[in-house]
């Protein structure tokens, strides 16, 4: 018996004195070995860690791209700016190149931010063609204002 009692579907073996050459794995309630350390045989790792000795420390997140993050804000107020007789188009096209320059720099770099840059490339081309197409509607039309004569 071990002090305290061992808790009903506890994870921790029975603690097993007798000498090395006599122990026997360790055996989870189905059967299957437990996983020990290589410093601590015959007792597993705490939940949620892996074995002593194994694994990395995780990476330091990746920094953000900042013309990743200026290709989408320019982008977006390019689409705003759709509203002033399609302005916004060129605005548009300068965020979309400035998404260009930031994946190009993100590939060379490593920085995050990949999906900012691409989501200002997709923003800003659309901003664009909006924008093209509503200055030549508004061309057609005063081109087609200009030609009605009135009595």
């Amino acid at each position: 018996m071990t002090y305290p009692p061992q808790q009903p579907g506890s994870n921790w073996p029975e603690p097993n004195w007798a000498a090395p050459e006599q122990q026997q794995p360790p055996v989870d309630q189905y059967g299957a070995g437990i996983p020990t350390s290589p410093g601590y045989p015959g007792f597993p790792p705490a939940p949620g860690y892996p074995p002593y000795g194994y694994g990395m420390p995780p990476a330091p997140p990746a920094s953000t791209n900042g013309m990743a993050i200026a290709a989408l804000i320019v982008s977006i107020v390019g689409v705003l700016g759709l509203c002033a007789y399609g302005v916004g188009g060129v605005v548009g096209a300068v965020g979309a190149i400035l998404g260009h320059v930031a994946r190009k720099q993100i590939r060379q770099t490593g920085e995050g931010g990949d999906g900012l840059a691409l989501a200002g490339i997709i923003v800003g081309w659309i901003a664009t063609a909006i924008g093209v197409i509503a200055i030549l509607v508004i061309a057609g039309v005063v081109l087609w204002a200009s030609t009605q004569t009135t009595y």
